[in-house]
């Protein structure tokens, strides 16, 4: 396993590179002069090439690329060109909490709900409880976030007025009130993984439950809800908590869309301004900080799988 670990965080520094190297050529590729950004409208032209030399824009790509990467991986990613110029790191660094939040806060609801309902369906398989579960299953999969984060704007804050459309208070502020802002967004978030760990669970849980130990047990006497909690959901969690990697960085995705409908000042509020503004080195050092989080979480899944499942274990021996 530790030959296994190794070669795991070697394979994520070289995807990490990959990141990287792919998220300042994307980046860069967004139309729109960076000098323009900097020194806003009606300047001469000889004024945006100076700031163009200044900038470093006129050398070489990977001459741009490796001076980046440099300066990112001492912490440093650089200045924003749109007034006042803060520091990219030190912006990003006020905005992350409040993703890292609602991504935690989606993930731990999506888990909540889907593992019980999981659970009932499976031991209901083809029954009525089954089929509408399935159903609304169906239904919750189909609706993109921004659509699910507008149905609940309408629903509870336009019609009912429970939540509040916009504002934030943060932690420190008070635990009660930031709950308050942050329930409506976190459920738009979970909604889709929700409906996710509920299909993948369930078909894992049918499956198990028809394994010879599951039926000695039974034999045996053992309840329903004990056969379920202590027998057989363990061994068909495997599949849900290898998607969990992919998830956790796919809901920190979510909240640029979600941030952006009830004006959070998240992540992904920061990125669709700094993109808006043609902010490069915001929208690159952001997007580098979601990848980085994305590839890392991944690899700590992957890692804490072969811990996990004896199978992968045996494997690697």
């Amino acid at each position: 396993m530790t030959k296994a670990v190794f070669k795991k965080i070697g394979e994520l520094v070289v995807v990490l590179f990959v990141v990287s190297l792919g998220t300042f050529g994307l980046v860069s590729l967004i139309p729109g002069d960076p000098s323009v950004a900097a020194l806003g409208e009606g300047h001469t032209p000889e004024e945006y090439a100076q700031a163009r030399l200044e900038m470093g824009l006129d050398d070489p790509f990977f001459t741009r690329y490796w001076h980046w990467l440099s300066n990112a991986l001492q912490g440093d990613l650089g200045k924003s060109l749109v007034p006042p110029q803060s520091d990219v790191m030190e912006r990003i660094s006020a905005a992350l909490p409040v993703s890292v939040q609602l991504a935690i806060m989606g993930l731990f609801i999506a888990l909540v709900v889907a593992i019980p309902l999981a659970m009932w369906s499976a031991r209901h398989q083809g029954g009525l409880i089954d089929r509408i579960i399935s159903a609304c299953t169906f239904g919750v999969l189909s609706i993109p976030s921004f659509l699910s984060g507008l149905l609940l704007i309408m629903l509870f804050v336009n019609h009912l007025g429970w939540f509040p459309r916009s504002q934030w208070v943060r932690i420190s502020e008070g635990v009660g009130d930031n709950l308050y802002h942050a329930i409506l967004p976190a459920i738009a978030i979970s909604l889709l993984e929700m409906a996710m760990f509920l299909r993948i669970l369930r078909s894992d849980l049918i499956t198990t439950l028809q394994e010879n130990f599951i039926l000695v047990s039974k034999a045996k006497g053992t309840s329903n809800m004990r056969l379920l909690v202590s027998d057989a959901l363990r061994p068909s969690s495997f599949s849900l908590i290898t998607m969990l990697g992919l998830v956790i960085g796919s809901m920190i995705g979510s909240t640029v869309i979600v941030e952006t409908l009830f004006s959070l000042p998240g992540l992904g509020s920061l990125i669709v301004r700094a993109a808006q503004q043609g902010d490069m080195p915001m929208v690159q050092g952001a997007v580098l900080v979601i990848a980085v989080i994305y590839v890392v979480a991944n690899g700590i899944i992957d890692i804490s799988y072969g811990y996990l499942d004896p199978r992968s274990r045996r494997a690697h021996v």
